[in-house]
């Protein structure tokens, strides 16, 4: 027999708002419509459990190896054939034709469909085989290659989306379709915050020096969806105020607005009693979470204090505001602080043509800040229990797109495999996991889903991906959806 709230969507919402009412919420995001208003109220306290503030009881499900996550998103798609996966092969292949037995029929791009040809482009670059396992990299990423034994290489990553948007959509929200919440969502939502004065999610996009043209990124990459929206991704800025509308209006000081926080408060507390809205409780922990974030965040982003040698790790842009390096370095001080899920976007990987040079400047960009990282949290003993992601949204076709030459060419979207790699707490290091075939085309070994790596990655933070779940429209929603299956190759 059917669920009685199943039957009907207002008494299914009248019970979830009674729910919400009972259990109380956390603070951990900003909106920015929110802040943007007059000033916001005093949060009712959350309660604590155990060295946090909110999330839901009985999760984590059981003993996390990761309390922490930083994902290094690399946004356009980097190329795998000039990253980590070696195909010398291609070589002697230079301009010939992509065997229709290996293409087999899959779909194309609109932008390489109309080409009378699809030219085997073999990369420039060479590579070497480094650390202990013999881990192929590419000549691309030097600073990388001397850590490969800290990280987990997956060749085998695949995805259905073939163009940005939904691609990138479905990396951080589990579905194509936009309105679903983010992975760092889902965290501050199952898992609370361990930090009452910082966000338990943090979203930073610094600039780049690859193809000037770029995908957007929409705010709803790190959004709340259909969850409360306290717990969407605060975007930490690079220049003038690190968070918009944090600091206090001309003329008030921090006393007078305590003051008025705690009237407004009040008022909004009544209200909520009144017609059980979450968003209103939402909305009342997103300003007193501003109200805390002005003495911490002045703090996290002053950087006088690091040590030279620090800086020095993450490489000569640690201490600009708005590269790599300076999000990098923020992104161990936030984890430092024990923010749960920090997110840097670095753009300009859609490199359809001249793919050698503009990789080049993003490989620039993100190689030795990477490695700054996982070393400066190696040295802090953070990493034990802080899992580090990079990778992008789908791969790149060993067909160019455009004119080829031996030295310039570029290369289309390619979903059915591409190149990511994770570090630190509970990952197998040390491995690469997965095969492509000679072209890079067509995984031949372990094959892993996004669903598969999503459901992976809540499993090192305590979380049975199938029971972290949010009734909405009628049915419970997850972040792995009806899919995925934890890969215990990828685990230690």
């Amino acid at each position: 027999m059917q669920h009685p709230l199943h039957d009907s969507p207002i008494a299914e919402r009248a019970a979830h708002l009674t729910r919400r009412q009972f259990f109380g919420k956390t603070a951990t995001g900003i909106g920015t419509a929110a802040l943007a208003s007059v000033l916001g109220p005093r949060a009712l306290a959350a309660p604590a459990i155990g060295d946090r503030t909110g999330g839901l009881p009985g999760v984590p499900h059981f003993a996390p190896k990761a309390k922490r996550v930083i994902y290094l998103c690399m946004s356009g798609a980097p190329s795998q054939f000039e990253t980590f996966d070696w195909k010398p092969r291609l070589r002697d292949m230079f301009d010939q034709e992509l065997p229709d037995s290996i293409r087999n029929g899959q779909r194309i791009t609109t932008m390489t469909s109309g080409q009378t040809r699809f030219p085997i482009a073999p990369s420039k670059f060479d590579f070497a085989r480094h650390g202990e396992a013999g881990t192929e990299v590419c000549e691309t990423l030097p600073w990388t290659a001397k850590m490969v034994d800290d990280l987990c290489v997956m060749r085998s990553v695949h995805t259905d989306a073939i163009n940005h948007d939904p691609a990138i959509t479905f990396m951080q929200t589990g579905s194509e379709q936009p309105g679903r919440p983010s992975f760092g969502a889902w965290l501050s939502y199952g898992l609370g915050s361990m930090n009452r004065d910082l966000p338990s999610f943090v979203v930073m996009t610094p600039r780049w020096k690859g193809r000037r043209e770029a995908q957007a990124l929409y705010q709803r990459l790190w959004g709340s969806g259909f969850l409360p929206s306290e717990h969407q991704g605060v975007a930490l800025r690079a220049g003038g105020d690190p968070v918009l509308y944090l600091n206090d209006p001309d003329g008030v000081d921090r006393k007078k607005r305590r003051e008025m926080l705690d009237l407004v408060s009040e008022l909004n507390s009544k209200r909520a009693d009144e017609v059980g809205d979450p968003e209103i409780r939402a909305r009342i922990e997103q300003y007193e979470m501003a109200f805390r974030m002005q003495s911490a965040v002045p703090e996290l982003t002053d950087l006088s204090g690091e040590p030279q040698s620090v800086l020095d790790l993450y490489g000569p842009d640690a201490n600009v505001p708005g590269t790599f390096g300076a999000s990098c370095l923020l992104a161990r001080r936030l984890v430092e602080r024990d923010v749960r899920f920090v997110q840097i976007y670095h753009r300009g990987w859609d490199q359809h043509g001249n793919l050698p040079n503009d990789l080049g400047n993003n490989c620039r960009d993100i190689d030795q800040p990477a490695y700054g990282l996982i070393q400066d949290l190696k040295n802090r003993g953070l990493l034990e229990d802080t899992l580090v992601i990079w990778g992008g949204e789908f791969g790149r076709t060993t067909y160019c797109q455009g004119a080829l030459t031996k030295e310039n060419y570029g290369r289309d979207h390619h979903p059915r495999c591409f190149s990511m790699w994770m570090a630190g707490a509970g990952v197998k290091t040390g491995q690469t996991y997965g095969a492509t075939d000679d072209f890079s085309y067509n995984i031949v070994e372990d094959p892993l889903s996004v669903y598969d790596l999503n459901a992976t990655i809540l499993q090192l933070l305590g979380i049975q991906h199938d029971r972290l779940t949010f009734r909405h429209a009628g049915r419970d929603h997850r972040l792995t959806d009806v899919h995925g299956e934890v890969v215990q190759a990828l685990l230690a």
